[in-house]
């Protein structure tokens, strides 16, 4: 009989998506359902993801939920794929204008602890000998960021089930913290808000709730399930995650190779490939045209796709910028985030017509061709549990520029003399993380790009060459819940 398993996820691309967390959770699922596993996706019902469910049906009702008694539960399939999704439609909840967590304006909801509350006591439910779903029982259920982070709490402490969690950590960044209150306002047991439970400095912390409570941890790669036992990437979690450091997993993400592959992407005007990768200078001559740039083949032409965040590091590129950009570099940048951030890079755009293009938002299209249409890509950030951007960069022939850390140090691999030797030389990671280290390793890259096209062309067709997709990582999550299964 396959393996059931309950994905919970407070976001899924396509349905919607502000982050890397949406892409794992738009393609591990599809990754382990090849594999047989019986997996369902739960997710609550933003009106974005109940418009573009296909086949949306009702399958139960749930009562007796905190703060809001009464939710439906619907079942639907994502267009184009098999997987079955759960969606708890609740309107007072999630049936709003904005964004899964923030408004339009960008203010964060601040009933988040109830909307995230009921996703994770829901989770719980459908695990339980009460579970309203009589047909489909999970025996894993996978949890996902501080978002789903009371599951294994309601699990262990309320609904007493026999299933197993795991917590996955996507970023320890953001934790869930929240007023005391809240416990008894979602139903947890006092006796929980302790140091030995989900008490965080005086608060509720749903990220403490799942690291502490699950029976499993996973983390994006496996240098960042060694760092945030580490005081420097812990945020203060640290002390418990080295207590369970034995049982901390790092699986590096894989990426959605229907997605994005440059063969077939349908948002470039050429597809290319490793060996057809001459393709690839018409998409930068198309995207430079789009973006108002120069028409410059020779021109090295950086790109930047992310949130405009400290953690990002994107504040070390900006006293650089002008001294690229005077040395005959363009620049290309979609994004969005911290006011100053913002800004400041389009000051730069202003200033520099014809060399540098700003575009502040998010942009599906966009995205795939500044991948596809840049030199190289750079990505400087502080920390970074996984990344995807760099694997994006990766298979699309585009040398990613990073700092070394988290899954950026797990896949990319820097070009010197022994790596380029081995053939596996792939991109340029920093030295140190501060401005003068990114623009070090910006000029490295720079004198191989401008002369040394052979090497060049090594280093675009060694990143193309590898297997970025979820193959690998999805039979290490399998082989996780089959030893978990062991336990039941």
């Amino acid at each position: 009989m396959p393996l059931k398993v309950l994905f919970v996820s407070s976001e899924v691309f396509p349905l919607i998506k502000t982050g890397g967390l949406a892409d794992v959770s738009g393609s591990l699922p599809s990754a382990l359902k090849s594999l047989g596993v019986d997996i369902r996706i739960l997710i609550p019902g933003y009106s974005a993801v109940l418009n573009q469910l296909n086949d949306l049906q009702y399958i139960a009702s749930i009562h007796n939920l905190p703060v809001i008694g009464d939710a439906e539960l619907l079942l639907g399939t994502i267009a184009g794929s098999l997987i079955k999704v759960i969606v708890i439609k609740s309107a007072s909840l999630y049936e709003r204008d904005g964004g899964p967590y923030s408004d339009v304006k960008g203010n964060e909801w601040q009933d988040n602890p109830i909307r995230f509350g009921i996703l994770s006591k829901v989770a719980a439910l459908l695990s339980g000998s009460e579970t309203p779903i009589k047909d489909w029982q999970p025996k894993i259920v996978h949890c996902n960021d501080w978002q789903t982070g009371l599951t294994p709490a309601y699990m262990k402490l309320v609904e007493n089930t026999k299933a197993k969690s795991i917590i996955s950590i996507h970023n320890m960044a953001f934790q869930g913290c929240y007023s005391p209150d809240f416990v008894s306002t979602l139903g947890l047991p006092e006796a929980g808000f302790t140091i030995e439970g989900f008490e965080y400095h005086g608060q509720l912390s749903f990220l403490k709730a799942g690291i502490f409570y699950a029976a499993a941890i996973t983390t994006v790669s496996p240098r960042y399930a060694k760092e945030i036992q580490t005081a420097a990437f812990g945020f203060g979690l640290e002390g418990l995650l080295a207590k369970r450091g034995d049982e901390i997993k790092g699986i590096l993400n894989g990426i959605e190779t229907d997605e994005w592959n440059p063969e077939t992407d349908p948002y470039l005007i050429k597809n290319y490939s490793a060996s057809k990768i001459a393709g690839k200078k018409q998409v930068k001559s198309a995207l430079q045209q789009q973006c108002g740039l120069n028409i410059d083949a020779d021109a090295p032409l950086l790109g930047v796709v992310s949130r405009l965040t400290h953690q990002k590091g994107l504040d070390m590129l900006l006293p650089n910028m002008q001294r690229l950009l005077d040395a005959g570099c363009q620049f290309v940048l979609l994004g969005g985030g911290e006011a100053a951030l913002e800004i400041a890079f389009q000051a730069i755009a202003t200033q520099n017509p014809g060399r540098a293009s700003v575009t502040i938002g998010y942009n599906e299209p966009l995205s795939h061709q500044i991948m596809a249409g840049c030199d190289m890509f750079v990505m400087p950030s502080r920390f970074e549990p996984c990344g995807l951007n760099q694997l994006y960069g990766l298979a699309y022939g585009t040398p990613p520029i990073v700092n070394a850390t988290g899954g950026l140090a797990d896949s990319v691999i820097d070009t010197n003399p022994a790596s380029i030797k081995n053939k596996t030389a792939n991109g340029f990671v920093m030295v140190e993380a501060s401005a003068d280290g990114l623009l070090a390793c910006i000029t490295r890259a720079l004198d191989v790009f401008r002369n040394d096209a052979k090497t060049w062309q090594k280093i675009q067709k060694n990143g193309m060459s590898q297997n970025l997709s979820w193959d690998k990582s999805a039979l290490e999550y399998l082989a996780l819940y089959q030893t978990l299964m062991q336990t039941i």
